[in-house]
């Protein structure tokens, strides 16, 4: 490495955040990035650690550690230090097919995994060193369509827009084919585009991608779902092969007392995805989106979904914002059972709960609670919810920890909006059912041991 004492010379430094009660006023990015003497800091810091963890992609632990994509992480640390930022530009696009993506919303993986981290919260801000890089090649006129020199005559459809689609995409028409993806929505993205909040992930960032794409040939249709308005034996007669990335849409359902017999009650995905699509058609003058102005809102569940849905409510101007956790607080430091280089099993307070607490004072998470009961005012519309606490119990028959209710804990808040949160199920089945495929007790799609080919021949599947 180029400057082998980086790491004790310099201390970490991440792009700056926007102060709470300044970013909430609109739904714009608020991470400005560093200026490129600092950036070059950032990258000596990328030690000469001869294991780079950074980039190994292994299971530990039951989580994965280190980047899934083994990017060249030391190689374009190394080049970002020297300032040759082409170079590392160069090794970086190696094996990320979208660094504008994962430099703004991956969970860092690599970091989680670098050296530099084993002594604490020191790691080398390598997503953002990613972010520094991609978005330099973009200004600078570096990152242009690359059209493949030669053409195959196999054709390719890719059922799904999002991130698994789009790099199944990228990657069949690097090698020539000829690459078709079919997006229900109306615009394509998938999760990008609707999934993740504008903030986050700026939309504009996602069109650019595929605008590129578009440049370098793929082609994108949008507004039809397949198997629906597009029979997939239609399908299959124009296509040599079909990559199936739909992924996993069937929410995980809260059923409790009251479910249905009380409006006000959303899924978050329907929350987030409404409130972009408003964002991106009217500036949100539409009203065609779940408004959170002056109401109580809950949201049950704790993960990067619920946090969302968190600072996409305070941004609407709701009266309150609570979020429940059925799970235990999680610790503040590593434990000895969860060392490095795995992933750290820590409490992290991310942007939407910093907002939470900045506008209302107090953290919005409530550890080991849920929803016991939804109660409808005389219209049917939720006006109140009762929450429970809960305790862990190991389950005798599998030996697996369980929540269970604490009896006399009940308490009763007032919520006119409920967002949840609690994950997915799996995809939906109407898909695969339509290919004949083979799936578990969840609609996964199975596959082989290569991870994509199904038990059809010709059909494949990738993503969630």
């Amino acid at each position: 490495m180029g400057k082998a004492t980086g790491f004790m010379e310099y201390q970490r430094r991440g792009n700056p955040s926007l102060d709470p009660l300044t970013r909430i006023q609109n739904f714009n990015e608020f991470h400005p990035a560093l200026h490129q003497e600092e950036r070059q800091k950032q990258g000596a810091r990328c030690m000469d650690c001869g294991v780079p963890f950074c980039q190994s992609g292994v299971t530990l632990g039951g989580m994965v550690s280190g980047c899934p994509l083994h990017n060249l992480i030391p190689e374009w640390n190394d080049l970002i230090y020297r300032g040759t930022r082409e170079h590392a530009l160069s090794r970086l696009t190696k094996t990320a097919s979208f660094p504008e993506f994962t430099g703004r919303v991956c969970p860092a993986l690599c970091e989680a995994a670098c050296t530099c981290g084993g002594l604490g919260e020191a790691s080398v801000t390598v997503r953002e060193n990613e972010l520094a890089l991609i978005e330099y090649g973009f200004e600078n006129g570096l990152v242009q369509p690359r059209v493949p020199d030669v053409r195959s005559d196999k054709k390719v459809a890719v059922i799904g827009s999002g991130p698994a689609g789009l790099a199944a995409a990228d990657l069949l028409n690097r090698r020539g084919h000829h690459v078709t993806v079919y997006e229900k929505s109306d615009r394509p993205g998938g999760l990008l585009m609707y999934g993740i909040p504008n903030m986050k992930l700026d939309k504009k960032i996602v069109m650019r991608r595929i605008d590129l794409m578009k440049a370098e040939g793929v082609s994108f249709i949008t507004g039809v779902n397949v198997g629906v308005d597009l029979p997939v034996s239609a399908l299959r007669e124009e296509y040599d092969a079909v990559v199936l990335c739909c992924g996993a849409e069937n929410p995980r359902d809260l059923r409790v007392k009251g479910r249905d017999d009380c409006s006000g009650v959303y899924f978050a995905v329907d929350f987030l995805s409404q409130n972009t699509k408003s964002l991106l058609d009217s500036g949100l003058s539409d009203g065609s989106y779940i408004s959170a102005k002056d109401k109580n809102v809950v949201i049950v569940g704790g993960g990067d979904t619920g946090n969302d849905c968190c600072g996409t409510a305070i941004r609407h101007g709701c009266k309150s914002v609570i979020q429940l956790e059925m799970m235990p607080k999680l610790p503040d430091k590593r434990t000895e059972d969860n060392p490095w280089p795995q992933w750290p099993k820590v409490r992290k307070t991310d942007y939407g709960q910093e907002e939470a607490i900045a506008v209302f004072g107090c953290d919005p998470r409530l550890y080991q609670t849920t929803v016991k009961e939804m109660v409808p005012d005389e219209k049917g519309q939720l006006k109140e919810i009762v929450f429970v606490s809960l305790q862990p119990k190991q389950d005798p028959a599998t030996g697996r920890t369980v929540m269970e209710e604490v009896p006399g804990t009940e308490k009763t808040i007032p919520c006119e909006l409920l967002l949840i949160a609690c994950g997915f199920l799996g995809p939906k089945p109407y898909l695969a059912e339509a290919f004949g495929l083979t799936t578990d007790a969840r609609s996964n799609i199975q596959t082989a041991a290569d991870g994509y080919t199904t038990n059809v021949p010709g059909v494949f599947a990738a993503g969630d």
